[in-house]
């Protein structure tokens, strides 16, 4: 246990200097959240969002991806934290198993409108806010079991640590100085919550659980620089956030290990298909065999070999998974995720188009899906969760075994995704919904956020998203 706070080192950190190799990657990062929220804000549940937050008849300081005028930078914050994190195409830092960028980057981008900020100063608020999301993960990742604590007792350590970051890099862009940093973190401390029940058994509220904790760091900010205080050790001490979501099992040391060294947001995973992160190497995997030429039709079984931690999510109850409802419920499916490998063709590969609810339920693909099992394997716990390997074995009709053995993920520093293939993961989320030039010029005023004296101006072509056709969800 260290003397000083945790909140205090973090503190630290978050009113410090920033590191040029590290902020050079975050431009990239905001350019791919905010084309996920450009292309969620067709979704039903995004329309259910704008509307609720529009009734909240708040002030206009920041814009809300989707609606057709601007909102309080807290109610900003939550809609477009709800638009980043509804697709499950938000990048994932590991092993804390985390999305941090979808709290962290609407929450800033908010705060920075309001107040005007210059793209040097939300690039250093995002970093910052990253960083600390990050650590707190990693302070309930349990390196013996493999797993985070947090998802071990079902809490989503993306919406409880995100909140916190958050309130740093907002405090940070309301210029806050480090004890009021401090404060907003352990204000943001009480107001960090969200459990997982939804990836198992559906639901929609998962999709909210970003916004709550951009919100919340807004507001978390906004209460410290008015003089609201939190405790210093809301963090490690008796009854704070760590005793009370991970009991015993909080690691200070690897909160701080190395902190303002190594930084763990310069690692964060990027996803090159919009679904749950186990599924990822199943799909590469299902692709390599296509590309191999097989055939689904010459499929007679097929098993999906993950690491057993990740099979509660994407293969049990097997059953619902070999059957999912929705596109959305598709998106945590095994089976579903394999042959959208075999027979999608969207995006890098596998893209939004091959998670439509008409989809989810076609009989042809539900056919298929019968064919597929997930199981554990134990081999694999020497690479998960640092990567989430996948083992994809086929039997064929004509009694021939294929086996594709993926162990790296996609959008990570053994496999990183190229700046032509993230442009056109933008360029797919956006497409219908800006037009060529205004997407050009956001990508690219993003890209040199650096140079720009006011972040107002960028975000400009984002107010015409709520202009277009309400289209169809996704």
């Amino acid at each position: 246990m260290t003397d000083t706070p945790i909140l205090t080192q973090l503190a630290a950190l978050a009113t410090g200097s920033m590191p040029s190799e590290v902020i050079d990657g975050i431009p990239a990062r905001i350019i791919d959240i905010v084309g996920i929220a450009v292309r969620a804000s067709t979704l039903d549940t995004s329309r259910s969002i704008v509307g609720f937050s529009t009734d909240q008849g708040t002030a206009p300081q920041s814009t809300a991806i989707g609606a057709s005028v601007k909102m309080s930078a807290a109610e900003a914050a939550f809609v477009n934290g709800v638009l980043a994190h509804s697709l499950d195409y938000d990048d994932t830092h590991l092993p804390s198993i985390l999305h941090p960028s979808a709290s962290v980057v609407p929450a800033a981008l908010a705060a920075a409108e309001w107040v005007d900020a210059s793209g040097t100063a939300l690039l250093e608020a995002v970093t910052a806010g990253l960083e600390i999301t990050v650590r707190l993960g990693m302070g309930g990742y349990d390196p013996v079991g493999r797993q985070s604590v947090y998802f071990e007792r079902g809490q989503h350590a993306t919406s409880i640590c995100g909140a916190i970051g958050s309130a740093a890099a907002v405090a940070r862009l309301l210029g806050g100085s480090a004890e009021v940093v401090q404060d907003a973190m352990g204000i943001a401390c009480s107001m960090a919550s969200g459990i997982i029940e939804a990836n198992r058994a559906g639901g929609t509220v998962k999709r909210l659980h970003c916004g709550w904790a951009a919100r919340s760091g807004v507001s978390a900010a906004q209460l410290a620089v008015r003089g609201i205080t939190g405790p210093p050790t809301a963090i490690e001490g008796r009854f704070g956030l760590f005793q009370a979501f991970l009991g015993d099992q909080g690691r200070v040391s690897a909160t701080l290990d190395r902190l303002g060294e190594n930084w763990e947001a310069a690692g964060i995973f990027y996803k090159p298909y919009p679904a749950n992160h186990f599924t990822h190497t199943g799909i590469d995997a299902a692709i390599a065999l296509r590309n191999r030429g097989l055939a689904v039709a010459d499929i007679s079984t097929a098993t999906l070999e993950v690491a057993p931690p990740t099979v509660r999510t994407i293969g049990d109850p097997i059953a619902a998974k070999r059957r999912p409802d929705t596109g959305y419920q598709a998106q945590f499916s095994g089976p579903y995720t394999v042959i959208a490998g075999f027979l999608g063709g969207g995006g890098l590969g596998v893209g939004l188009a091959d998670f439509t609810d008409a989809l989810a339920i076609d009989p042809r693909r539900r056919d298929l899906m019968a064919k597929v099992d997930v199981v554990g394997s134990e081999t694999f716990l020497d690479i998960y969760p640092y990567q989430f390997p996948a083992r994809l074995t086929v039997q064929t009709t004509d009694g021939h075994q294929l086996v594709e053995e993926v162990l790296t993920n996609r959008g990570g520093s053994h496999r990183p995704l190229s700046s032509e293939e993230l442009a056109a993961k933008f360029n797919d989320n956006v497409d219908g919904l800006l037009s060529p030039d205004a997407a050009d010029r956001l990508a690219t005023s993003l890209a040199d956020l650096a140079s720009v004296g006011s972040v107002s101006d960028v975000l400009s072509p984002l107010c015409l998203v709520s202009a277009l056709d309400e289209g169809t969800s996704s």
